[in-house]
């Protein structure tokens, strides 16, 4: 890891941390779950805000404009509202993407959850995505959370990451593997 990811890490961190023993202490949980989702759909539907708060240009009052603006306008609970406007202040909006990761990681661990990354061809149905979870909550013995993505270059099949488990069943790496086979032959 680089040393500027490093950085953003453990500011993500520290900031992640005070939220999260704030919301426990509130019995506000839930509360900060929802805003944390909130929060990461909004980065990534928003080209725009992402690219606000990892500007330099912008200055820290515009910033600290904008976020009052963007939360006020999604009506996120006092403590995420606080903790922004203080991440704004110290110029430190560009770790918001890493203070939602880490959030939404502290959170799973307090409910018992592991979160699996899944990448599929196609988008997966409900029935298979219950299916998955099923199989995933069997072989891990806790409640699993998908966070899927797709990548149609996959052609079939998934990539499933469970902590440090990587499985990956897509026609890609199969082909992939062919080919390597291929050549150690000819």
């Amino acid at each position: 890891m680089s040393e500027p990811a490093s950085i953003s890490l453990n500011i993500a961190a520290r900031y992640a941390q005070a939220l999260f023993e704030i919301a426990k202490d509130e019995n506000g949980l839930a509360t900060l779950e929802a805003d944390t989702d909130a929060l990461g759909a909004a980065l990534t539907a928003s080209p725009e805000l992402a690219g606000m708060i990892a500007s330099p240009v912008v200055t820290r009052e515009d910033q600290s404009r904008a976020m009052a603006a963007v939360v006020a306008a999604m009506g996120l609970s006092s403590a995420m509202a606080n903790t922004i406007a203080l991440m704004a202040s110290k110029r430190r909006l560009f770790v918001l993407p890493q203070l939602v990761a880490n959030l939404r990681a502290r959170i799973a661990t307090e409910k018992g959850e592991v979160t699996a990354e899944i990448t599929s061809a196609a988008a997966l149905s409900p029935a298979q995505a219950t299916a998955l979870v099923e199989a995933l909550k069997a072989k891990v013995g806790k409640d699993v959370k998908l966070n899927t993505t797709v990548d149609e270059s996959l052609i079939g099949g998934l990539i499933v990451k469970l902590g440090s488990t990587m499985i990956d069943t897509s026609v890609k790496a199969k082909l992939a593997a062919l080919q390597n086979a291929m050549k150690e032959v000819g």
